[in-house]
């Protein structure tokens, strides 16, 4: 290959040719794989700001290290996408979180150059501490690298995974990218202690100068420089001590680590300089890298958290809403906020989506009662709980596929003692393009199964305001709202009877459709515009499984339960059991979800569980015959 002439990606064999590439080619590679980010996420929608931030330092990785001999490990994965360009898929990139394409987080049945599977924070250590110690086991000396952002190291489990793997001797390689940012703004102490070393120039300097010093040196200054660059106590005289950064060493080299950095994250020569030291060091090494979430693209710089996670199509205008107003979300957030402001108790709480879950609403009116506690849900629960022990009303907003990494803290902390929290749960249901990880389908498997549990599925805004006061006011111990991603259900509306959480629609039907959430809406829509011989039966209490319910079912002989969650352990296993207890001898049928559900766009899943309208139509009228 010509040396500075003109590539392009598709010119070459991937990830192997970047090695002979000159770094002026691999530059305008960079540009190449901005641009492909920006016009693929702009047509599909997918985290942008965070894959902008780390062009350079993935190109560094895959030109240093020999994947997928050497394992690459992406904390969340969402900031993967440049590794997939550089891994063979520039091909199938246009497919990206669409449904059969590639998806937006790293994932091993799809490429052999993802080592593990990602979606959520901080875990990206603990794997790597297993897949080295795998390899060492079985004589293999290739290098486990796993790349974490400063806002997972909010999450307890990264410090789990760094306090085994600093005893190790394993060729492990924790590559820190702090950019300040996991969605909002970074907080806590571990913020706090990377502020006081990122950036520092005199520390940068004097590594570049002790770097330029030995590249001048015929012969053997390479190998001395990598000798002093994977030297923990040399390279802690050199960096540290002569440019009187601190006085002792830092908590990674404390849990066994040999630290290197801060480093330009931007920077393709210290890039590659650190990572070789790394590699050769043959023992636990952490660099800390500097980058600029968004970086290359103007509006994602200046405004990174609106172009985190951004919509199909929503980045045209260069000013993609963070929060749509028209959201279960934003209502969520501002009637929390109206409450507030005549209950000086009630505290709300976020794992470091204060956006994403409305309570930016609530933070700006309530900044002293308003807690953002990092990727941390283990802590944000019983955090809760001892407020709530303490006579505060703590509401903890979650996504419902992150409250699953806090089950013990709920059934201990909480549901024990009953002690009265109160659980936002957005996201709840299919969520579509961001797959099998971020699907709220645990949520009500999950709680239902937890004594003192109260959980509320709301189908539209009024049902969600209600449902709030209730948890907050009326209901003892642990209360659950779950509500969907997005907007209500337009144009169509049930009574509710608010005595007992439910909404009874009677059409002279023989068979009774029992349901919950926005699935009951599209249940109403389709007994209604059919003219279908069908009772509907949607619960907004959904557990404990009240009487009254119970009372209705036993009057029909044939019931069908439609749920937009796991069938294993739902609403429909429990509503038989308890009908069972009741000596019910009818047919009762359940229609609900099953396994992990891939990525695709909400409507197309719901129609695949023949949750949609034409769905559910089909099967009332098949058991209606």
């Amino acid at each position: 290959m010509r040396n500075n002439s003109t590539v392009r990606l598709s010119e070459l064999k991937l990830p192997e040719d970047l090695k002979k590439l000159t770094v002026p080619q691999c530059k305008a590679l960079c540009r190449e794989i901005r641009s492909i980010l920006i016009n693929t996420v702009s047509e599909n929608g997918g985290h942008l700001a965070s894959n902008l931030g780390t062009v350079e330092l993935t190109m560094a990785i895959h030109r240093v290290f020999d994947s997928p001999k050497d394992k690459i490990i992406w904390d969340v994965g969402h900031q993967a996408y440049t590794h997939k360009l550089l891994t063979g898929r520039l091909d199938r990139f246009s497919t990206l979180r669409t449904e059969s394409g590639i998806s937006g987080f790293a994932k091993p049945s799809e490429s052999e150059h993802d080592s593990f599977i990602s979606g959520h924070s901080s875990n990206s250590i603990s794997a790597a501490c297993g897949i080295a110690k795998a390899m060492r086991l079985n004589g293999d000396d290739h290098n486990v690298i796993a790349v974490i952002g400063d806002g997972a190291f909010t999450g307890g489990m990264a410090y789990e995974g760094l306090n085994n793997a600093g005893k190790s001797d394993d060729n492990l390689i924790v590559i820190l990218n702090d950019n300040e940012m996991s969605i909002s703004k970074n907080v806590g102490a571990f913020a706090k202690y990377l502020s006081s070393i990122r950036g520092k120039k005199a520390y940068m300097d004097v590594k570049k100068n002790v770097a330029g010093v030995l590249d001048k040196t015929p012969i053997i200054g390479e190998p001395i420089k990598e000798v002093l660059l994977a030297s923990k106590d040399t390279m802690r005289w050199l960096l540290y001590r002569s440019s009187g950064l601190v006085s002792g060493p830092t908590m990674f080299e404390n849990l066994g680590f040999v630290y290197l950095g801060p480093v330009d994250g931007h920077d393709l020569e210290s890039l590659e300089e650190n990572l070789r030291a790394a590699k050769a060091a043959k023992k636990p090494v952490l660099i800390h890298v500097n980058t600029v979430k968004g970086k290359g693209y103007t509006p994602a710089e200046n405004n990174p958290g609106a172009f985190h996670g951004v919509a199909p199509n929503a980045i045209k205008s260069g000013n993609p809403e963070i929060i749509s107003s028209d959201s279960f979300s934003a209502v969520f957030g501002k009637e929390l906020a109206k409450l507030a402001q005549s209950d000086r108790k009630i505290c709300a709480i976020t794992a470091a989506m204060k956006y994403g879950t409305g309570l930016n609403f609530f933070a700006e009116k309530f900044p002293d009662r308003f807690f953002d506690v990092g990727i941390a849900e283990q802590h944000a629960v019983t955090f809760a709980a001892g407020l709530a022990v303490s006579g505060m009303t703590p509401v903890f907003a979650v996504y419902s596929s992150f409250l699953q990494r806090a089950y013990d803290q709920l059934i201990h902390d909480a549901a024990i003692s009953r002690t009265h929290i109160v659980l936002g749960i957005d996201r709840a249901g299919v969520v579509g393009e961001d797959g099998e990880t971020h699907q709220g389908l645990f949520d009500v498997p999950m709680l239902t199964c937890i004594p003192n549990v109260t959980v509320f599925s709301p189908s539209d805004y009024d049902e969600l305001r209600l449902c709030l006061r209730m948890a907050i006011y009326d209901t003892p111990s642990v209360a659950a709202v779950r509500y969907p991603r997005g907007a209500e259900v337009q144009g169509v509306h049930m009574e509710l009877d608010r005595e007992n959480m439910f909404c009874y629609e009677k059409h002279g039907g023989k068979v009774l459709a029992v349901c919950y959430g926005r699935t009951g809406l599209t249940a109403a829509q389709a007994v209604r515009e059919n003219d279908l011989e069908a009772d509907i039966l949607k619960l907004v209490r959904i557990f404990p499984i009240e009487r009254a319910v119970t009372d209705i079912c036993m009057e029909y002989d044939r019931i069908i339960v439609f749920e937009e969650s796991l069938k294993n352990g739902g609403i429909g296993e429990h509503l038989t059991s308890a009908l069972e207890e009741k000596g019910y001898k009818g047919d009762i049928r359940i229609n609900a979800m099953s396994g992990f559900v891939k990525q695709a766009k909400t409507e197309s899943v719901l129609k695949r569980f023949r949750l949609d309208k034409d769905g559910i139509t089909e099967i009332i009228k098949k058991i209606g015959i």
